[in-house]
């Protein structure tokens, strides 16, 4: 195999943009399940991305890694943090979207790059330059103005800042590819996510019917919704620079944040005014100096 040229592609930055644009568009989506409890959203997540991923692996002739990752003891431990961290991940964006909170998500993707950075040199003894400890600063400024406005701290931000943040760091210890990664995170949440809906349907409090309705087809699109794009942008990421990826990544908590504002008509006061912007500049100090470094080497 030889190896690809570190390099952006046509087809990598469609497979990308397409990616980010439906994660962005996303919240349209879980707004129309607000009716419907996070935590049985969540469970419908999990078991409709199981055949969708079975079938991508089965496709790509990839399952004798996957076979091998439920063989190893220590690989199926690693996965089970990592899908215990992303089930919180996709829980906590759903009840953000659903209960109001739109606006935090996007403030939680904004913030998730300076996370890993400090992640990084904290945990990996990654040394940082100048201007990553100022985009740091400058996004803590942003927390600490809608604490002191607020009274309190935007917990729907910070926890998929934490979330996601822990969930990139373990995943990169996990030896498999993202598709195989995917598919083996739902199958291990996949108990509990069947187990959790056969309890509500039991207790005649399912949403979900055996029978055509507008929730049983909602919630069944939380298959596609969830394995789509991820394996989308799997594929891209292949086939573009880490600058590029890093720049791309703004695009979907931008569109939530205009959806949550144009769509949504959350309230955007003074701290939210103050606090945006002081997260968008620590985002293009990162990225200039991400591209600078970038092409240094």
């Amino acid at each position: 195999m030889t190896q690809r040229a570190n390099e952006d592609t046509p087809q990598g930055l469609a497979f990308a943009l397409t990616a980010y644009f439906l994660w962005g568009f996303l919240p349209l989506y879980i707004k129309l399940l607000a009716h419907i409890p996070p935590v049985e959203i969540l469970a419908h997540r999990v078991i409709w991305s199981v055949p969708i991923g079975l079938v991508v692996l089965l496709l790509l002739r990839r399952t004798k890694d996957l076979v091998a990752a439920l063989k190893t003891p220590k690989m199926l431990g690693m996965a089970c943090v990592t899908a215990a961290l992303v089930s919180l991940n996709w829980g906590i964006y759903v009840w953000a979207v659903t209960a109001g909170y739109a606006m935090e998500a996007a403030l939680g993707y904004y913030m998730n790059p300076l996370f890993s950075i400090a992640l990084g040199a904290m945990l990996l003894g990654e040394k940082l330059s100048r201007a990553q400890l100022v985009a740091i600063g400058l996004a803590a400024s942003a927390v600490v103005v809608l604490v002191v406005d607020g009274g309190g701290l935007p917990w729907a931000a910070l926890g998929m800042m934490l979330t996601w943040g822990f969930y990139a760091l373990a995943k990169k210890q996990l030896p498999i590819g993202p598709n195989q990664g995917f598919l083996l995170e739902v199958l291990i949440l996949l108990p509990f996510a069947l187990g959790y809906v056969a309890y509500l349907g039991a207790n005649g409090q399912s949403h979900f019917v055996f029978a055509p309705s507008a929730n049983t087809w909602l919630l069944l699109g939380c298959g596609v919704i969830t394995a789509v794009p991820l394996m989308i942008y799997a594929n891209g990421a292949k086939l573009l620079r880490l600058s590029t990826i890093g720049i791309l990544q703004y695009i979907a908590p931008t569109i939530i944040f205009l959806i949550a504002v144009f769509v949504f008509d959350e309230p955007f006061g003074r701290a939210r005014a103050i606090a945006f912007p002081l997260i968008w500049l620590a985002l293009i100090v990162y990225t200039t100096s991400m591209i600078r470094q970038m092409r240094k080497h």
